[in-house]
């Protein structure tokens, strides 16, 4: 089990947080996206094409975020396992 926990399996972990947090932050950013757009044209909600315009933007955006901070996290997790200052 401890093997699981070795620099070895780094981008396993990254990759499994990544996909983790990639459904609720694709939400938050979907749906922030809408409320901004909704706001924009006072109070009337963007149809469903535009809907799905944002969600798609939101989905590349949340991709990258996801990604990054995943390999940021697990990179100074693994540091601090295995005794790396």
């Amino acid at each position: 089990m401890e093997e699981l926990f070795s620099p070895r399996y780094q981008w396993l972990w990254t990759a499994v947080l990544a996909l983790a947090l990639f459904i609720p932050v694709r939400q938050l950013i979907w749906i922030l996206s809408v409320r901004r757009e909704q706001r924009q044209r006072q109070g009337e909600l963007p149809d469903e094409e535009r809907r799905a315009a944002l969600k798609s933007r939101a989905g590349v955006t949340s991709a990258l975020l996801c990604f990054v901070f995943s390999v940021l996290y697990v990179n100074m997790l693994m540091g601090r396992l295995h005794g790396a200052p």
